[in-house]
């Protein structure tokens, strides 16, 4: 009896999803399908036959039990745990910056002076983000030790996003020899492709898509949300709200 298809419902652009496809090539399976299977209304989300599931996190376990023929994550307990913080790290607090500084350059959520303050809160923290990355590398080609895992593919998404807004690794640095090397890995070489090639697309015109009365809204789910408050963006979250331009997670918040 054949295996049912995989269909992953998300958008090049985000980098939660970006860890599945990366995940999915390394298992050497295929990327079909877009659409919606999360009552939280985010992606991505995964559907296996009849059953769906969401959540980056949970997708990649899933897909790690279930091909456990090509296994990504490391064995031995101590790297296992250094994963999951390295994933932890970039999956809120890099996520977040990332993300609210295409707030200010996609969506023009900020402009003028708060868009530099918000800029220059952006650059810190990368910088502090990454000097921890580089400690967690250590001496490693890889952070998930010998080969490129799990752990890599926590890691490249976020990286490669803060690359574009220009505060990628240091010149010099482990992780931006590392960087140059992740970008060889034929799994993370396409998806990182198909971002740019979609961000690109998206320049310009998402000021229209989330503007008030498009009925459209960004979602400021947690991490992003304190990350706009604490680095000074509180009217950005109070003008989203009057307008309608923002939204909070579910339930109670679609």
């Amino acid at each position: 009896m054949s295996q049912p298809k995989l269909f992953l419902h998300d958008h090049p652009a985000s980098s939660y999803a970006q860890k599945v496809r990366m995940a999915l090539r390394e298992k050497g399976q295929q990327i079909r399908g877009l659409g919606e299977a999360n009552p939280r209304m985010e992606v991505p989300a995964l559907e296996d036959g009849d059953f769906k599931i969401f959540d980056a996190r949970i997708i990649l376990q899933y897909l790690e039990d279930k091909y456990p023929e090509h296994p990504l994550f490391p064995k031995d307990p101590r790297s296992r745990a250094e994963t999951r913080m390295i994933e932890e790290v970039c999956d809120t607090a890099f996520e977040a910056i990332n993300w609210g500084q295409g707030e200010i350059a996609w969506c023009e959520r900020a402009t003028g002076d708060l868009a530099d303050k918000l800029n220059r809160e952006a650059t810190a923290q990368t910088k502090v983000i990454c000097e921890w990355l580089t400690e967690r590398l250590g001496s490693k080609q890889w952070f998930n030790g010998e080969k490129f895992g799990y752990a890599d593919i926590c890691v490249a998404p976020y990286v490669n996003r803060s690359c574009i807004y220009g505060n990628g690794p240091a010149e010099g640095t482990a992780l931006r020899e590392w960087r140059e090397r992740v970008m060889q890995v034929p799994s993370v070489k396409q998806t990182t492709e198909e971002m740019l090639a979609s961000t690109e697309k998206m320049k310009g015109t998402l000021k229209d898509v989330f503007k008030a009365g498009s009925g459209r809204r960004r979602e400021y789910r947690d991490h992003r949300l304190e990350w706009m408050i604490k680095s000074g963006g509180l009217e950005v979250v109070e003008k989203g709200i009057k307008e309608d331009t923002i939204r909070f997670s579910w339930p109670g918040g679609i």
